[in-house]
């Protein structure tokens, strides 16, 4: 790998992660047209993947920074420091409640399937294109039914362990977690862009605690001699991870998702083509 193509696959990673289109699948593909995952050491372009991932974890860190910090205070504050019923608590509070709920399901489901999540399923190209199209179809009737009128404070216990669970098909590869998330947050009645912020919000306890398993399980398969590269991917990763939150959340105040319904089905029928055409290896 060579640094353009650590630049590449990072913005890939970035844009990717956060958009509903699925990274998993978008490097995957990548990946194998570049001829840069070796059948004989698959483990190494997964270790690649873990620490490029840190860098899409630190941009909703970032972005979100001030958010996080008002959750934290005032959970602490409703929770710990100056007890209050839940009803009395303050909005803040209560997401950093919902974010715990929501995150439930993702951790049972990702430590009870860890091994099939992590062998040659999670590469499948087929598997990446069905994903691709099947979510784009149902974000698609999402679309179409919902009815985009709950904001943020709508959010409750129920809605945010339904999110939760939808959040837990990301672990099917080519579904993306802002994907199914978003998804689901539409089925549910909320706007656009109150069902990406709370993905997005939802997002962080899972990408840290997966992020950092899988760079900690990664460490002996790192090629550190490809240093450069790797925190070039890394740090592209970041940047572009942090402009597509932003880009997305602007976008979905007055456009609907339907360009991501297309481009899921596009780009899950262009899979499908290479690997009929033997471009590409499943």
């Amino acid at each position: 790998m060579n640094f353009v193509e650590a630049i590449f696959l990072g913005i890939i990673q970035g844009l990717t992660e956060f958009l509903p289109i699925s990274s998993t699948g978008h490097l995957t593909l990548a990946g194998k047209l570049m001829d840069l995952i070796s059948s004989a050491h698959p483990e190494r372009w997964t270790a690649f993947i873990a620490v490029i991932q840190l860098g899409t974890l630190l941009a909703v860190v970032v972005y979100f920074w001030k958010d996080l910090v008002l959750i934290v205070k005032d959970f602490l504050n409703d929770n710990l420091l100056n007890r209050k019923k839940f009803s009395g608590q303050s909005l803040n509070s209560k997401l950093g409640w919902y974010i715990i709920i929501g995150s439930l399901p993702v951790a049972i489901i990702g430590l009870g399937f860890k091994d099939a999540i992590e062998g040659a399923f999670t590469k499948n190209l087929y598997v990446i294109a069905s994903s691709l199209i099947a979510l784009g179809v149902i974000l698609g009737i999402a679309e179409k039914f919902g009815n985009f009128k709950k904001d943020l404070s709508k959010v409750n216990w129920l809605s945010a362990l339904l999110i939760g669970v939808a959040q837990s098909f990301a672990l099917i590869p080519g579904s993306s977690r802002s994907g199914t998330t978003i998804t689901m947050a539409l089925f549910l009645g909320f706007e656009r862009e109150t069902a990406a912020r709370f993905s997005f919000l939802l997002s962080i306890p899972a990408v840290l605690g997966s992020g950092l398993l899988e760079f900690y399980q990664s460490l002996s398969y790192i090629d550190y001699s490809n240093g450069l590269n790797l925190a070039l991917a890394t740090l592209f990763s970041a940047v572009s991870g942090y402009f597509a939150i932003g880009f997305l959340l602007k976008y979905l105040k007055t456009n609907s998702t339907y360009v991501f319904v297309f481009y899921r089905i596009l780009i899950g029928v262009v899979i499908l083509l290479l690997l009929y055409l033997g471009t590409v290896t499943p």
